[in-house]
């Protein structure tokens, strides 16, 4: 079968590879039908191996990419009954152990350090024409949610993720750094957890733009020609500054935006992964006795509302969706385009065939 695995930093190649094996008892196969490329993945190629596990003699492996996909099951284990051959599947990407591991018998699978991620550092993923996957993996998708939508469960929950690490509530007013496909997918789920004034921060024009054509109250900034905290203080009750500030990019500069503009007693969510440290006025932390949550992934339990938001129209992910790709012509229409500096493109689907 046809997949796109990495090889090393801007190595990537679509390559023949052998198709999955037979599915244990508690596993499943799927033919896979759309996979979205991620920030990670593009971390992966520009800067790589992160994730992405390395041999005994420091080569990365050759790792199948793409954590946000779903398809159609091909084959089940004789212990998997909640999904059948020819179900649609979205795949909740995390593979952990059952039972012995403190954070999992919590419930807490993404906390776990035996963490593996399908199409990061697991035998496969979804930039290939079929992957295996535990049965834990993979939930039934609803008759009125696209394959396109599948693919879109996964971003969307590290979205909805955060709004709730957040606090988000009916009425509040919330800041969102950054106006990537993360970024826009946390200011629906915020608009759909009850917040109704909403601003995005970014200095690119052209997301600010599709960031207003999807959400057209929004209030853009764009931090190289305004402050952010001055902005948001101007159009906020009592000048106070906004309730809850989601950083969604990774940083330095974002970040500090968000303790300044967040009012006293708010609450700052860091979404986006930071390179390295990331310096912030304390004083103001402790001034202000504002509460600053870290918010890694989702739970694995959120897969069923996150489907429901989605066929509900509450958030409409498809949306930020700007371009359709082949596994083809993914490295240059797909990995290339979105790291272009223009940045003209926002989220990126691979078709990977009927």
């Amino acid at each position: 079968m046809k997949a796109l695995r990495f090889h090393a930093a801007k190595d990537l190649r679509v390559e023949d590879i052998a198709q999955p094996t037979d599915p244990s008892d508690d596993e499943v196969v799927i033919k896979n039908r759309f996979v979205g490329i991620c920030g990670t993945d593009l971390h992966e190629y520009a800067y790589g191996p992160i994730f992405i596990p390395k041999d005994s003699a420091g080569n990365p492996t050759l790792q199948v990419l793409g954590h946000e996909y779903g398809g159609v099951v091909t084959k089940v284990g004789k212990n998997v009954t909640h999904v059948k051959v020819g179900d649609r599947v979205s795949v909740q990407p995390f593979i952990t152990p059952r039972g012995g591991d403190y954070f999992t018998d919590l419930g807490h699978f993404n906390l776990s350090d035996n963490l593996q991620i399908a199409g990061l550092s697991w035998i496969g993923g979804g930039m290939a024409q079929q992957s295996l996957l535990k049965g834990f993996n993979v939930y039934k998708v609803p008759d009125n949610l696209s394959d396109e939508d599948a693919a879109l469960v996964e971003p969307t929950a590290v979205a909805v993720y955060g709004v709730d690490r957040g606090g988000v509530k009916a009425g509040d007013s919330v800041l969102v750094t950054g106006a990537g496909p993360i970024g826009l997918l946390t200011l629906l789920a915020a608009r759909a957890a009850g917040a109704v004034q909403l601003f995005v921060s970014d200095p690119n024009a052209t997301r600010l733009r599709i960031a207003k054509d999807i959400i057209p109250d929004v209030v853009t900034i764009n931090p190289r020609e305004q402050n952010v905290g001055d902005v948001i203080r101007a159009a906020t009750e009592g000048n106070v500054g906004c309730d809850v500030a989601l950083e969604c990019v990774g940083n330095t500069l974002a970040l500090q935006a968000c303790v300044d503009a967040v009012r006293k007693r708010g609450t700052v969510v860091q979404i986006g992964l930071h390179a390295g440290e990331a310096p912030i006025n304390w004083f103001n932390v402790v001034y202000k006795d504002i509460d600053i949550r870290g918010s890694w992934a989702y739970t694995a339990q959120m897969w069923p509302r996150v489907m429901r938001l989605l066929a509900s129209g509450q958030i409409p992910a498809r949306k930020v969706v700007t371009k359709t790709v082949t596994l083809d012509t993914a490295i240059k229409d797909g990995f290339d385009a979105l790291l272009d500096p223009a940045g003209t493109q926002l989220k990126i689907l691979i078709d990977l065939g009927g």
